[in-house]
């Protein structure tokens, strides 16, 4: 007994769109176009551009190999949610002329043909009409249609540029699948066992018997004897459409001022938040995409310690203007002058992008929910939420009025120097990524606990002096050359205290091949003559009081 019916083969419209996170990655300005440009997973080249192919990169190459064929390569790391984002509106796009999409991966999806086919009266027909809805988005698409989807997409991968659409007739997709490596299964344990027993090929694999097939290779066997069949047992399921929760809001002429932006936004952010709540969910990471006259994009996500309101949307929007480069372009000043009108005499006016925007008056807002949760997460308590709704709305006032960074939190991060051990987050934002992992790694050469109580944010400059008033030293092998004698915690020799205890050196040694952050030091901890308790550190030719025992 199989261990599935097979079911009559449903014909399958299938298209794909070629190096698809290289182009999610320069639709989201992560790469910039006509050079090139890779992608990298895990070290190796997962897409590449037309540019960077002409000089030898391919997938699959090492990054360095890579650089060495083509030195001028750009790359960026393989981001999933990145391409997911992206592709969300290529699917929008082909579901108004085909509906019943389903999505296979960002980059990939199927259709029904017997639908499509019967709508623009042929499969031809219709596959023209998904390469048009895919040329009006600027990307490429390539269309294969035949009896399952995996023979469907193999038709896609062997179209080319200048045709871009192979239709298989009924009952050849076998056929057709016959010269294709076991590789193209994506399965590569069973590829690698069929390799080496001499099947090489989906044909081979086709011809065994079925049930052989299922007596050596199981499950897994059995499905991909069933795909090098094409008789694939999946079935095409078309996609529910979400809900459209993101609002946009466009300006005609563009807003070169943040206060009249922020004024114009108070409505859209709040049919976004509306729109959120009314599927029963609150917005607890928001996307803010900000594009200018000139097509300049500023694309921010931001956190929120509990849920997005109106004005916190606003606020976002603000501060994310406000952190942009001063404007140059389309009359505005480095300066201080406003843009596009505005003031011009070495002031500005309140509110004015000036102090930091676009090159040009903003055109597009978008707001896009990227994290959301149960708005019975988020019920206010009978009598109140106490002492941390004040909190939450204290500290949100503040950093309303003083901006994002006004108000931070700290949190622990890795590294061997105490300041690095801690970073400070703005509040509302999550952990940058990695941060918990960084802290939890062993760090030899870190300062064993209990901690010093004061940390300095920047090194403060000090003395330590022998017996001769003279600095003290260490040797090539990390020894005193004398011990210390005198203190000084201002610097000054005339103010020094005596050194009533002292322990180290302890070397130091840091990223030496590294010029810009190579570290090399040895620290001390010493008690003074006034009981004070201090963690020093010398460098190659001064000293410095890293934090004090309080």
């Amino acid at each position: 007994m199989m261990l599935f019916q097979l079911e009559s083969p449903v014909r399958a419209l299938v298209t794909w769109f070629p190096d698809w996170p290289l182009v999610a990655a320069r639709l989201a300005d992560t790469l910039p176009p006509d050079v090139p440009a890779a992608v990298i997973g895990q070290g190796v080249i997962a897409a590449c551009s037309a540019e960077a192919r002409a000089e030898g990169v391919v997938r699959g190459l090492r990054l360095r190999e890579a650089q060495t064929r083509c030195p001028e390569l750009v790359v960026c790391a393989v981001d999933p949610v990145r391409d997911a984002r992206e592709f969300e509106p290529v699917v929008s796009s082909l579901e108004e002329r085909t509906p019943g999409v389903e999505v296979l991966r960002p980059g990939l999806c199927a259709i029904r043909a017997k639908g499509a086919a019967r709508y623009y009266g042929g499969e031809e027909a219709a596959a023209g009409a998904v390469l048009e809805s895919a040329d009006s988005l600027g990307v490429e698409a390539r269309v294969g249609i035949a009896d399952s989807v995996f023979a469907a997409e193999q038709a896609a991968r062997s179209t080319s540029e200048l045709s871009a659409v192979l239709v298989l007739p009924p009952g050849s997709s076998r056929d057709f699948l016959a010269p294709f490596p076991v590789g193209v299964l994506d399965q590569p344990k069973l590829a690698s066992l069929l390799k080496r027993l001499g099947i090489l090929t989906l044909g081979n694999f086709a011809n065994l018997p079925a049930a052989d097939v299922r007596a050596r290779f199981g499950a897994a066997g059995i499905t991909a004897h069933a795909l090098a069949s094409g008789q694939d047992p999946r079935k095409v399921i078309p996609r529910t459409p979400p809900r459209k929760l993101d609002q946009r809001a466009e300006f005609e002429p563009g807003l070169d001022r943040v206060d009249q932006l922020a004024f114009q936004l108070r409505a859209t952010a709040a049919a976004f938040v509306a729109g959120v709540q009314t599927e029963g969910l609150v917005c607890t990471e928001l996307r803010v995409l900000i594009i200018d006259e000139a097509g300049s994009r500023s694309e921010r996500t931001w956190g929120h310690p509990r849920h997005f309101t109106a004005s916190d949307v606003v606020d976002r929007v603000r501060w994310q203007l406000q952190s942009q480069p001063p404007a140059r372009a389309n009359g505005g000043t480095a300066d201080g002058g406003a843009v596009n009108g505005g003031t011009t005499d070495g002031g500005t006016h309140d509110g004015g992008m000036a102090r930091g925007g676009l090159s040009s008056p903003v055109t597009r807002v978008e707001f896009v929910p990227v994290r959301v949760d149960s708005i019975a997460h988020h019920g206010r308590a009978l009598f109140g939420d106490g002492a941390e709704e004040q909190i939450h709305h204290g500290l949100s006032r503040i950093q309303s009025m003083l901006g994002h960074e006004a108000v931070v939190v700290p949190a622990v991060s890795g590294g061997r120097l105490l300041a690095e051990r801690r970073r400070l987050v703005p509040w509302g934002d999550a952990l940058p990524a990695g941060t918990a992992a960084l802290a939890t790694r062993p760090w030899p050469g870190r300062i064993p606990d209990p901690q010093p109580a004061t940390v300095f944010a920047s090194l403060i400059p000090v003395l330590l002096l022998d017996a001769n008033k003279e600095k003290v030293r260490t040797d090539h092998r990390g020894g005193l050359l004398a011990p210390p004698m005198w203190f000084c915690p201002t610097g000054d020799p005339a103010r020094r205290r005596l050194v009533a205890q002292w322990a180290g050196p302890w070397p130091l040694r840091q990223r030496w091949w590294d010029a810009d952050h190579r570290l090399e030091a040895d620290r001390f901890q010493l008690v003074d003559g006034n009981g004070e308790a201090w963690l020093l550190l010398l460098d190659e030719q001064n000293w410095w009081a890293e934090a004090r025992y309080d």
